[in-house]
């Protein structure tokens, strides 16, 4: 079937439309209890990942038909086009290749008729020089003393990549050094992030593709200044700033050395760009043996990805099951619940990396949608949700999937904390999926005007992510394993999964309105009513 036809008149939907309407009623009760082995039918491993997704609202040939969805949808060749450096990134013109940049194998890929492996691997190298000196002590600031203070300045992917990996990955970090983050153009993140450093042992790393980011650079002159007000001298800015950037003029001209500026590419997008310069920050903290342990995650899941049958591909059946609920359970939002206190920050990064790319209403071809597409991505680290939001998901009026990540083994022995964890964790899938019956609440003695307040429906679909132990590789396969679910489900509804253009409305209008903000006059006839009421309220009272 062409790609551009309309998806929900294709046959492969209308097939599990008619399938949906079949078994939309099954419980998860009943399909247990009818095939003792589900737990073992409905499960993959691979890449050091265990994925059991036996408790979804889904038979055997609802995979069968997915997967064949899967197929009427071109998804094999276009996952092709994609890991060739086709320009599948049509509104910008652009190659997406996050995937060369881990790819360990060395393969030729080519751009513009130009093997990009050299410059990645030069980068990389250069990455490890720079990772080397600082952790060593050998990167002296200007006066002197080693540098012991890391603070990386981006926002968006230049923040919420390394942010998220660096928590993740902190057992593995160097603790003698200090590892910031800023991002928000609000005054207090600088603040709070540098009220307790030392300027003379800290180091900025300004990461901004083209150097004009508002928020960063905002941030980067502010450090700027910070620098010089403590050393007073303009030649401390070399010593104290690294840049990630494109834009060597502007680099220059901040004061940065242009030895220090780390280069990445236009086919690299930002919320896919840690395994570039973006890392760094990462880099630095955990060492550069770390650091390609998790690219060599990164790259077994790309290929496990790009060889694997659908119907044992994780990526592809995480993304194909996000599909039968957000398109015809009518679902609209997915939680993703870690059982590690180290991915902490992990919602947080999947939130820029669905919502960024699938939040899309347009199709490739530039027609409206009539279909959701991008769910809302939510979550929080267990066991904290239970006692907050876990009650809606049990028990409330929405039906929302929900995606539990845990490991065997932890890296903090204490007691038998991890074991009262991991209960939680099965416990949690198992009380979703079967729920507590009247007739059981009555075996229990319940008295009856309470059994309808405790009684649990169940058939609470969700995915259970499982490895041996939280590793630099084990991160990296865990976000390749979401970045291309992202991209599976990205092709089948036919939109582009790699541009952005949502974000810059509100840049453009803050443009225009902060001079009037600077100024104290507000321009009566270039706003609403309520805009100008609004900025009215805030100069009477930004005294």
């Amino acid at each position: 079937m062409p790609h551009n036809t309309l998806l929900t008149q294709s046959l492969a939907w209308k097939d599990l439309e008619i399938h949906y309407q079949q078994i939309k009623g099954l419980h998860l009760r009943d399909l247990f209890r009818e095939d003792r082995l589900r737990g073992n039918r409905f499960s993959v491993e691979a890449c050091g990942l265990m994925l059991d997704y036996s408790k979804n609202r889904i038979i055997h040939d609802t995979v069968t038909k997915l997967v064949s969805l899967a197929t009427a949808r071109n998804l094999k060749p276009a996952v092709e086009d994609m890991f060739q450096g086709k320009l599948i990134n049509k509104t910008e013109k652009r190659a997406v290749l996050h995937t060369a940049l881990r790819n360990r194998a060395n393969t030729p890929i080519m751009v513009d008729c130009k093997d990009i492996m050299p410059d990645v691997n030069s980068v990389l190298d250069k990455m490890k020089l720079c990772a080397n000196k600082i952790r060593s002590g050998e990167w002296t600031g200007y006066t002197g003393k080693p540098i012991r203070n890391i603070v990386n300045i981006g926002i968006g992917g230049s923040d919420l990549g390394p942010s998220m990996a660096y928590e993740s990955l902190k057992y593995y970090s160097q603790r003698n050094l200090t590892i910031r983050f800023i991002s928000n153009v609000d005054a207090t993140h600088f603040k709070e992030q540098t009220h307790d450093l030392d300027a003379s042992e800290t180091l900025f790393i300004v990461a901004s593709k083209t150097f004009t980011t508002q928020e960063t650079m905002t941030n980067a002159y502010t450090a700027r200044e910070w620098i010089l007000t403590n050393m007073q001298h303009e030649e401390a800015i070399s010593k104290h700033f690294i840049a990630l950037s494109i834009n060597t003029e502007a680099v220059v001209e901040f004061g940065i050395d242009a030895t220090n500026m780390f280069e990445f590419w236009d086919w690299v997008g930002g919320r896919y760009s840690l395994c570039s310069a973006i890392g760094l920050s990462l880099m630095i903290a955990i060492g550069p043996d770390n650091f390609e342990q998790m690219l060599e995650g990164f790259h077994a899941m790309d290929c496990h990805f790009r060889e694997t049958p659908f119907d044992q591909n994780l990526p592809v059946i995480l993304g194909l099951l996000g599909i039968w609920y957000n398109n015809f359970f009518r679902t609209e939002s997915h939680a993703v619940l870690p059982y590690d206190q180290y991915l902490t920050r992990f919602p947080a990064y999947l939130q820029q990396l669905d919502m960024e790319s699938n939040g899309k209403s347009i199709d490739q071809d530039g027609r409206a949608i009539g279909y959701q597409t991008g769910p809302i991505i939510w979550g929080e680290p267990g066991t904290n949700g239970q006692h907050a939001f876990y009650q809606l998901i049990h028990q409330g009026t929405k039906l929302i999937p929900a995606d539990f990540i845990g490991f065997c083994q932890s890296h903090n022995d204490c007691g038998d904390h991890h074991n009262k964890l991991m209960a939680n964790f099965f416990a949690q899938t198992k009380a979703l999926a079967f729920g507590k019956t009247g007739d059981m609440l009555m075996k229990e003695n319940t008295p009856q005007e309470l059994i309808p307040h405790k009684t649990f429906e169940g058939n609470r679909p969700t995915n259970t992510i499982m490895a041996v132990e939280l590793t630099p590789y084990t991160l990296g396969t865990l976000i390749a394993l979401y970045e291309h679910k992202v991209f599976v489900q990205g092709v089948i509804w036919n939109i582009y999964s790699f541009d952005q253009w949502g974000v810059q409305l509100g840049k453009e209008l803050a443009s225009n309105i902060l001079p009037e903000l600077n100024d104290g006059i507000y321009d009566k006839h270039a706003h609403d009513s309520s805009t100008i009421n609004l900025m009215k309220y805030y100069l009477d009272n930004n005294i």
